[in-house]
């Protein structure tokens, strides 16, 4: 297919961060470096607009945040105003439904294709069918499982939905020298460093690993916390009501995650709910690390039980305590799934594979 440049805009409702804000700029910025003309359309105060603007992208802030009259006002007045728009790629409820209602009331209304990045379940009422149906042109989910669910449970029409899985670049996630990464980072070169990387909040799974790492009870242990988010205070008092306060370290958001990531064993991910395949997975197995995680949305899709990781069930402190024992006394193992996961990542979850299928399916809908 010969691909004309496009007008593609993204919309953005949540002022939060994490995996989402992230495929949505890597995204962008590939779609961008393709030739296609790429903005995004989000909050002021979203962290997402000011990290859009720092990688060249063209941002608006729209009061938007919230499913408001001064939004839907503020969204039909940009479109009006934009008729260039091919494709209008939306990535929250909020966002999506104000941009919805706005385009129905413009007489050359722009392609709407809605994304679904996490597994929440989806209301069965009239008006919801809607705006997957109707209203959008596309559905595009980051997992098999996630198509898999709107196509069984919801009933939307299959051939108006497609996985495309998140893709990460193998050229800033790689392998490295470990010992060096950790003497750079200041992390002790003897110790056995679990980590996470994920947006602090319940759901990611943290309480368990803290748990997991009381149950162990072994000296030679460090948990590394990479991420921020609105349960820090909640995990900063559990580390001390569990007296482990001198295993684990939080070390915040990091701008570059790939050096924190060579310092690890392996990467838990004990996530119970709203997960597609979350990046710090894909990052993770493009650095040759086993990882653990739960069959929450489509992570299975990633993590191949014995293969690549080990899957374990969701909120069980005790099994997450095994897997990590497991793979900690039997370095061969481990360091077998992690060759495997490097390998799948390459296959199924790059960078440009991601964009490849995304803009084939926006080339596709442009042309009619």
């Amino acid at each position: 297919m010969t691909n004309l440049p496009l007008h593609i805009v993204h919309t953005e409702a949540s002022t939060g961060w994490g995996g989402q804000e992230i495929r949505i700029l890597s995204e962008a910025t590939g779609l961008r470096d393709r030739g296609h003309y790429v903005q995004l359309l989000c909050p002021g105060d979203a962290p997402i607009f000011e990290a859009a603007r720092d990688m060249g992208l063209t941002a608006t802030a729209l009061d938007i945040g919230k499913k408001r009259i001064p939004g839907l006002l503020a969204m039909r007045n940009w479109l009006k105003n934009h008729p260039t728009v091919d494709i209008l790629n939306t990535h929250s409820s909020t966002d999506s439904w104000l941009s919805a209602v706005a385009c129905k009331t413009l007489s050359r209304p722009p392609i709407i294709v809605r994304t679904r990045h996490i597994s929440t379940p989806i209301s069965h009422d009239f008006s919801t069918r809607w705006l997957y149906t109707k209203a959008s042109r596309h559905i595009v989910t980051t997992g098999e499982k996630l198509r898999r669910t709107l196509i069984e449970e919801n009933r939307f029409p299959d051939e108006k939905i497609t996985s495309v899985p998140t893709g990460v670049d193998p050229q800033i996630y790689r392998p490295g020298d470990k010992a060096a990464a950790r003497k750079m980072l200041n992390l002790p070169v003897d110790t056995r460093i679990i980590g996470i990387v994920a947006t602090l909040r319940g759901w990611k799974g943290h309480q368990y690993l803290l748990d997991a790492v009381k149950e162990l009870n072994r000296p030679d242990i460090l948990l590394l916390i990479v991420g921020d988010g609105p349960q820090g205070s909640n995990i900063e008092l559990a580390v001390e009501n569990l007296g482990i306060t001198h295993q684990v370290r939080l070390v915040g958001n990091q701008k570059e995650v790939t050096p924190w990531l060579q310092t690890m064993d392996l990467l838990a991910l004990p996530s119970w709910a709203n997960e597609g395949v979350p990046q710090s997975i894909l990052q993770a197995m493009m650095c040759a690390l086993p990882v653990i995680s739960t069959p929450v949305g489509s992570i299975e899709e990633a993590v191949i039980n014995g293969e690549t990781g080990i899957i374990i069930p969701k909120k069980d402190a005790d099994a997450l305590a095994a897997a990590i024992a497991d793979l900690l006394d039997h370095p061969e193992h481990a360091r077998a799934l992690g060759e495997a996961g490097v390998k799948r990542a390459h296959e199924l979850f790059s960078r440009k594979n991601m964009l490849d299928h995304m803009e084939e399916i926006f080339s596709a809908l442009a042309m009619g």
